[in-house]
């Protein structure tokens, strides 16, 4: 009978729920965007405390979806939440935009960053293939495609094999990143360098190169400081995004119902504490200002580290020379584990999309491992084509932004649940409700509109994306009536 009429099976406990938050979240911006924050803010305290609010609201998100995922222990997880609140129309944009740009998106740059540090310990993977005027292909971009297919694969074989990799590749980054932390606290408070970044805390400004090389100052304050932390926490809201993937896997978790609403709370407790104190590391080990003419980490410090690579810079000032190819390969586990949760979650999302009749008719079968593999497939399929586009860095803007978007929808649906849907079982409700929930409504949409005064083209393009689906929903609806 199971194999005529395959169905999911509850192989996932507690423990690979939260692996599969943590390890969604932590791939490789942790080790890079604080540089970019640096330069934005100029300030330790000011840094440390977008860090901060980065936590608070991703934890105020996570616990708030508890009630929903305890409601509605089903595959999509939040697209079903979604149609729930709104019906089929929002619920087809969040799942067109996460199929467009989110979730493949993000496939796609972790893929590539994952083959760029690669390249670190095989350097014949930066040769060009070909240059088609529009974009190039290379090696380290047929990697990356390698890496999604061979994920893909793993997770075609069931579930089973998909939460031995995920919890394996989890485990490892967190004891990686734990050391890391450790060892540079330990080298760290040896130094003045700490103290040094902690003279003045609370002095924010602005770092701008200008096309001669030399660097203009802005100094921040008022509402230039309010945008200015605004702007850049898309950032660290990058970092800490994905926690929501746990969701969509609901029809596999043991007990759904209690399991996810723990999981997306010491998923994201666990990755929050690990990124203030990889950032007070960092603040431990290198200066917070620099010059990009410096001639060793020290002088080019957090702002300017090569590349953006703040944490292969602090592992140099750990370990010397032989740091650079430990921190590649830190960030090889982190990116090949953080793919693995997301690849995992996300077919389950368009198997509940196909089950409505809002995706290829095909991805809602299961195969004889009891997995949407034919979903899996066409997950795959795009998020390899992102990677040859060479357009992934900015898939990145626009979804970070469409994300927040449809996080305050989700979130603002537990107050329309409560009032139209009074008697479903809620086995959890949202913490703090109602003044946690509306106060990440209120921050997030000011975090918003601050991108879209900040950066109108980016975040503009990102709505873009989310209403073209508008058409494209009634053109398949009439097509299927």
């Amino acid at each position: 009978m199971s194999e005529t009429n395959p169905e999911f099976k509850k192989e996932l406990n507690l423990l690979n729920a939260t692996s599969i938050v943590a390890g969604s979240m932590i791939g490789s911006g942790i080790f890079i965007v604080t540089a970019a924050m640096a330069r934005d803010l100029g300030s330790s305290g000011w840094l440390l405390f977008t860090w901060l609010l980065t936590g608070l609201l991703t934890m105020s998100a996570a616990l708030s979806y508890g009630e929903l995922a305890g409601m509605m222990p089903n595959a999509g997880g939040q697209y079903v939440y979604i149609q729930k609140a709104y019906g089929k129309l929002i619920s087809f944009l969040y799942g067109w935009t996460v199929f467009t740009v989110i979730q493949t998106g993000v496939i796609a740059a972790v893929a590539v960053a994952f083959a760029n540090y690669t390249a670190i310990f095989i350097p014949q993977l930066d040769l060009t293939l070909a240059d088609l005027g529009i974009f190039q292909i290379s090696l380290k971009q047929i990697m990356a495609i390698i890496s999604i297919v061979l994920l893909t694969y793993i997770n075609t074989n069931g579930v089973q094999s998909g939460k031995k990799v995920q919890l394996f590749f989890t485990v490892a980054k967190l004891f990686a990143l734990f050391a890391l932390i450790v060892l540079g606290l330990y080298v760290g408070l040896q130094t003045d360098v700490l103290s040094s970044n902690f003279e003045h805390p609370w002095h924010a400004f602005k770092t701008i190169i200008k096309e001669d090389g030399t660097t203009e100052i802005i100094n921040l304050s008022g509402l230039a400081l309010v945008g200015a932390v605004g702007a850049t926490i898309i950032n660290s809201l990058f970092s800490s995004d994905a926690w929501n993937n746990v969701t969509f896997i609901a029809a596999e978790i043991k007990d759904p119902r209690k399991n996810i609403p723990r999981s997306l709370f010491l998923g994201t407790l666990i990755v929050t504490v690990i990124y203030l104190l990889a950032n007070l590391a960092y603040l431990a080990l290198l200066p917070i200002d620099g010059s990009p003419s410096g001639i060793d980490v020290m002088s080019k410090g957090m702002m300017f580290a090569s590349d953006d690579r703040v944490g292969a810079a602090a592992a140099n000032i750990i370990l010397g020379n032989v740091g650079v190819f430990v921190m590649a390969g830190l960030i090889m586990i982190s990116t090949f584990g953080c793919n693995s949760g997301i690849i995992l979650a996300g077919g389950r999302l368009f198997y509940a999309m196909s089950k409505d009749g809002l995706f290829f008719k095909q991805a809602s079968q299961l195969n004889k491992n009891n997995v949407p593999a034919k979903a899996l497939w066409v997950q795959c399929l795009w998020a390899c084509m992102l990677c040859l586009s060479g357009k992934y860095g900015d898939l990145l803007t626009y979804a970070t932004f469409a994300s927040l978007l449809f996080y305050i929808l989700t979130i603002y649906g537990i107050f329309i649940l409560r009032r139209t849907e009074p008697n479903m079982e809620r086995p959890y409700k949202a913490f703090g409700y109602p003044f946690v929930p509306a106060l990440y409504i209120v921050l997030t949409s000011i975090i918003c509109a601050i991108l879209l005064i900040y950066d109108t083209k980016n975040t503009g393009l990102g709505l873009l994306i989310v209403l073209i689906g508008i058409p494209v929903y009634y053109i398949t609806q009439k097509k299927d009536k």
